[in-house]
């Protein structure tokens, strides 16, 4: 597994290794021992996934207080332009983004806790895959408005994204 730091403390690319012939291939997304011999602590408590539509945005989500999450996030299927914002008071680059367009299996991102967490899908019938270290609590839950003009983010929309009505009433950074 390659590992590209960012410029962001903690937020990590990955490049996990295919293993693969005429049937198809193999990889490990998650490998406990191999986390730690590269000195990532990361313990997965949950995995989801979502399927969507070409189009689609989710996001910004996190969970508050002791609910925060880490997420190791990948697209199986399809591709997106996956966003996270630093919401750590203390961090060089609180409310900065860091933005990747996921177009393949083997590319995965470690996102710490402490970020808001999003992606645009760039393909029909797209596998997001996420792995979290919290479970999640319904109370914790909340988000950032996606077109918040404070954040500056260029999702590269091609037109109105498709998003859920709980997303679209986040409140604009103040």
């Amino acid at each position: 597994m390659e590992i590209v730091d960012t410029q962001f403390d903690g937020l990590k690319v990955l490049k996990a290794t295919q293993h693969g012939d005429q049937r198809g291939f193999f990889m490990e997304s998650f490998n406990e021992k191999t986390f730690k011999d590269l000195e990532i602590e990361f313990n997965v408590k949950q995995v989801n996934f979502a399927k969507s539509e070409s189009g689609v945005l989710r996001g910004l989500h996190f969970q508050t207080g002791s609910s925060s999450q880490g997420k190791l996030v990948g697209c199986i299927q399809g591709a997106v332009r996956d966003v996270a914002v630093d919401l750590r008071l203390e961090s060089k680059t609180y409310l900065k983004h860091f933005s990747l367009d996921i177009t393949d299996s083997s590319t995965l991102v470690l996102i710490p806790r402490g970020f808001a967490h999003g992606y645009y899908t760039l393909q029909d019938e797209t596998l997001f895959y996420y792995a979290v270290d919290n479970l999640y609590n319904r109370e914790s839950e909340s988000g950032l408005r996606y077109n918040d003009p404070k954040l500056e983010i260029d999702w590269k929309l091609k037109n109105d994204p498709k998003t859920s009505e709980k997303d679209l009433k986040f409140e604009l950074l103040k």
